[in-house]
């Protein structure tokens, strides 16, 4: 892994930033999760009033790590 300090969008890989939020402290998660959500609400108020929202049966994938 290389230390230094990129300003690259093509090095945001999926996979850094998931390393990068799992550095991050549980409280720091809320925080980072707290403000997208506020975020989120912000552009788009009614972002949580839609009451028409229908579970589309089949499109669940659950993953599992393998076993060693």
């Amino acid at each position: 892994m290389n230390p230094s300090i990129s300003h690259s969008f093509e090095e945001e890989t999926m996979e850094a930033k998931a390393r990068w939020f799992g550095g991050l402290s549980v409280e720091e998660r809320i925080e980072v999760f707290c403000a997208w959500t506020d975020l989120a609400l912000a552009v788009q108020p009614d972002l949580g009033r839609d009451n028409h929202a229908q579970p589309v049966a089949g499109r669940v994938r659950v993953l599992e790590l393998p076993r060693s």
